[in-house]
């Protein structure tokens, strides 16, 4: 078994080391997949618990009990917003073995291609949607929905290419309710439809298929790939070699109150998150000057990027109140204690709202939700390109491919259905359905940091995203609030609606849609670029082959390495990440 204990490993080599905290999405399937050669043995370091089949965990629909529950995820939140009336938002992640692709909403959708093809436009040779689909069919498992769902339900998947023979399974869910169906026919008064996708759930077992499933379990049987889980890492130890390259030689970190350290043979690999591998390095002594001198540790290399060009998705639910005699159920039963049993022991026979997930969605740029859409992007392309000069190299670059995905219809504007309820303030009545639309904001301009305050490694850094620094995310975020509003008057939903619950009538204005936005919305746990795969001279912390500048053995796989945001649920990528990443280690990758 690879779960051994800290004393089991204290002191002793492995020739790669795996650091997670709280997000092993990538870092458990880079695992995987080194530990392939015999001869190569492994060592990850999760800082949550174990959580190997726990119901809380494997049972659909559990989503939002992850985001509220302190078992599976610590009690982050972001600095106050200076642009969003001071309110600190919560940012929980996944603290627990496979990190946040164990409490996530399992959606499995990917980027344009465009889109990634900007990886490599901003300097890194390799990194585009040809290579990333490449290394993304070796891992997944594609299950075809059967001749009679596609039937029943009219999914769209005959031009669909997925790989079908990797451990990481992706499916149509088992019961697709009938509120799916009647919001896709909302969506054709859509400007872009609405689409089904898959989620990643086993569909025999309608279990949650994520990298413990897929890439721990499958290896746990390999005598070279041990995981040691409640180890928090503290820092990289490191010595400065001939050639002036920094060498990571130990990883310190805390198991039961006691602190160990294991030696590296060849490489350490950061997969702890755009929070939190930021935060490692910092600790040992990586990152910016000023932010290492106000928390007393010593300056190893003088990176300014680490933690910088954070990116984010923020979304929000406006919930309507349906009428009784609608012909389906939505999540709101399962409030109720009997409902609750009844659809717990229904998930047994593979049926009830324990199968479901989340599986309709809408993409578009903004022009198909709003007539205000061209004098919003005029008023930022204006300000960005009068004040292209102050703005350091590789944020210009970035925002030059931003305002060309403005002038090209970029899909940065997303609308998501939730049979059930999921808005604030008001709250919902008992023995009520309800049906949200999310909207989610996938292209902000806005950036923001992520940097610790002390050298303690058990204080979360401060997490400061900038949200509404720049006003055409405020702008965008609330037309497409409007244009959801707009639906209740929609036929077939006018059919079923009774009222909007939130915002609710008392919010009419611009200026109150934008009130209540920054009181209310939410990040979509998509954190990014806090470790940007960028040349150096333009605010890079790693470079194409994932290497920390000035080390010559630090590399990083998880979302921080993403340099510039996309439209998308970002698992997909992550896992294509990671696979591309052992191939890299490994010298095979093209």
């Amino acid at each position: 078994m690879p779960l051994v204990s800290a004393s089991d490993v204290s002191s002793k080599t492995f020739d790669y080391i795996i650091v997670g905290s709280h997000l092993q999405t990538a870092g458990l399937t880079l695992a995987n997949r080194l530990s392939e050669d015999p001869n190569i043995c492994i060592l990850v370091l999760e800082a949550g618990p174990a959580n190997i089949n726990d119901p809380a965990i494997c049972t659909l629909r559990n989503c939002l009990h992850f985001v509220l529950s302190p078992d599976f995820d610590p009690s982050a939140s972001s600095v106050p917003q200076k642009h969003a009336n001071g309110v600190e938002y919560a940012w929980p992640r996944g603290k627990t073995l496979g990190g946040s692709s164990a409490i996530n909403f399992m959606v499995w959708t990917r980027p344009p291609k465009q889109e990634l093809d900007d990886l490599e436009k901003l300097g890194n040779p390799g990194w585009n949607w040809e290579t990333l689909d490449k290394s993304l069919k070796k891992i997944e498992g594609y299950v075809k929905p059967s001749a009679e769902a596609v039937k029943k339900y009219d999914l769209k998947v005959e031009n669909w290419t997925n790989g079908a023979d990797g451990t990481l399974s992706h499916s149509f869910q088992g019961n697709i309710i009938h509120a799916d169906v009647v919001w896709r026919d909302v969506g054709y008064f859509l400007p872009t439809g609405v689409f089904f996708t898959t989620n990643t759930i086993d569909p025999v077992k309608h279990t949650r298929s994520y990298s413990t499933t897929a890439f721990y379990l499958p290896a746990k049987d390999r005598k070279n790939f041990l995981v040691v889980v409640d180890s928090l890492v503290s820092r990289l130890i490191t010595k400065m070699s001939a050639n002036g390259m920094v060498v990571a030689q130990e990883v310190e970190f805390i198991n039961g109150g006691e602190t160990h350290t294991v030696k590296i043979g060849k490489e350490v690999v950061l997969s702890a998150g755009a929070l939190k591998s930021p935060q490692i390095l910092e600790l040992s002594g990586i990152g910016r000057k000023e932010v290492l001198d106000k928390a007393g540790i010593p300056i190893v290399i003088d990176l300014p990027g680490v933690g910088e060009n954070l990116q984010e998705h923020i979304f929000t639910g406006v919930s309507f109140e349906l009428k009784n005699d609608v012909d389906f159920d939505t999540v709101d039963l399962l409030r109720d204690p009997e409902h609750l049993k009844k659809h717990l022991d229904l998930h047994e026979e593979g049926k009830g709202l324990f199968t479901t997930g989340i599986l309709g969605f809408s993409f578009a740029p903004l022009q198909r939700y709003s007539p205000r859409a061209d004098a919003i992007h005029r008023e930022a392309i204006e300000k960005f390109e009068n004040n292209k000069d102050q703005y350091p190299p590789g944020l210009r670059d970035q925002l030059k491919i931003q305002t060309d995905r403005l002038k090209s219809g970029g899909p940065g504007c997303e609308l998501v259905t939730i049979p059930g309820f999921l808005s604030f303030p008001n709250p919902p009545k008992s023995s009520t359905k309800y049906w949200t639309v999310l909207s989610a904001q996938n292209h902000l301009f806005s950036r923001g940091n992520v940097h610790i305050t002390t050298k303690n490694p058990k204080v979360d850094p401060a997490y400061d995203p900038h949200y509404f620094e720049e006003k055409i995310d405020l702008d965008t975020f609330v037309e497409t609030i409007r244009f959801i509003r707009h639906l209740k008057e929609v036929a077939p939903f006018k059919d079923i609606v009774v009222a909007e619950v939130n915002p609710g009538p008392n919010c009419t204005t611009d200026e109150q849609i934008a009130d209540w936005l920054k009181n209310y919305m939410a990040t979509t746990y998509h954190t990014a670029a806090t470790c940007s795969m960028l040349p150096k001279d333009k605010g890079g912390v790693v470079d194409p082959e994932l290497k920390v500048y000035g080390t010559s053995n630090v590399r990083i796989c998880d979302l921080s390495i993403l340099p510039l945001h996309f439209a998308s649920h970002p698992q997909v990528t992550i896992y294509s990440f990671a696979q591309r990443a052992a191939e890299i280690i490994r010298g095979t990758a093209a």
